[in-house]
């Protein structure tokens, strides 16, 4: 064992004029406008001040339940002020930086950034009492959906679902204003967070539920009405993509479903294409579907044949 200690691990060296070969060759994958790298462009935008915008924006829509404050009805409102003054100036520089990018991309010269950067700023924070009084009615859809929920702040605290959803809303405003990138940034931050996809293009109406969520997948034109019920591995997804003369995808054309007003869908559903699910329908577990349904339908697979060995 001494032996060892005393023995010199001197780094060997000599490999290093391999490592310019390596160097070359990796810069050289740089330079084939293949689009996996953003190199004398505008600066994108930083995916970490994105994220604590959002985190800020939260803390708004669910005061105190972070624990990052001491909060009371008395300085409730400098803590607001506060806030929403830092993330304006915060969120529209974002903004500023995803809107150069878009504009160097569509080679378009005549855009007023600052102006459209602070109005879309400007224009997700005018919305956020409404985004509050709609997380409202969906804490009270999963307190009135779930049996085992003991209060509304367990919910508020610890559901995957409302986490989701909290984060499509504010991202959803964003998307509506044109600004890109950040609403995907934002969308895929909590598809990280609690494995539900929900892409911020997505209208989600009053009293929506997800219960569970993992592995929930939710499409860019898909509409979703009130007082829905989405169990985990739904899928509302697009069946085909529309394509042009030479073969491009068609993109923003609706190819998702809409899901009107009390409809629940079951564990495992794969509803899939431009179609309507009518007012109050339920939609079992793995149900494959891909056609439109009238109203106060109730689908069903044939129960699988059970074998039972015992002994």
């Amino acid at each position: 064992m001494k032996e060892c200690e005393q023995k010199d691990y001197a780094i060997d060296y000599s490999g290093n004029g391999k490592l310019d070969g390596i160097v070359s060759k990796i810069c050289a994958t740089y330079s084939d406008g293949k689009g996996i790298n953003h190199i004398e462009g505008f600066n994108l935008p930083n995916e970490a001040e994105v994220i604590n915008i959002l985190n800020e924006l939260v803390e708004i829509v669910f005061p105190g339940y972070t624990g990052r404050k001491s909060l009371s009805i008395e300085n409730i409102k400098y803590f607001v002020g506060e806030t929403i003054t830092r993330v304006y100036s915060q969120l529209a520089d974002q903004i500023s930086r995803a809107t150069r990018y878009n504009c160097s991309k569509n080679n378009c010269n005549d855009c007023d950034v600052p102006k459209l950067s602070s109005d879309a700023a400007l224009g997700l924070l005018q919305s956020v009492p409404n985004v509050r009084e709609l997380m409202k009615l969906d804490v009270q859809a999963a307190f009135d959906g779930d049996p085992a929920a003991k209060s509304l702040d367990e919910i508020a605290l610890s559901y995957p679902g409302l986490k989701a959803i909290t984060i499509q809303r504010i991202a959803h405003e964003l998307f509506i204003r044109n600004v890109p990138l950040i609403p995907r940034m934002m969308g895929e931050y909590a598809h990280r967070l609690t494995g539900i996809d929900i892409h911020p293009g997505a209208s989600i109406g009053r009293s929506v539920f997800i219960d569970h969520g993992t592995g929930v997948v939710i499409g860019e034109t898909a509409v979703i009405g009130d007082n829905v019920k989405i169990y985990q591995g739904v899928t509302l997804g697009a069946l085909s993509f529309p394509k042009d003369a030479d073969g491009n995808i068609i993109r923003g054309k609706k190819r998702h479903p809409t899901i009107e007003n009390g409809v629940t869908m079951y564990s495992g559903a794969t509803i899939l294409g431009d179609i309507i699910v009518g007012e109050g329908s339920v939609i079992g577990g793995n149900v494959w579907l891909t056609e439109s349904v009238p109203p106060k339908t109730k689908i069903t697979i044939t129960a699988p044949e059970l074998k039972i060995k015992q002994g």
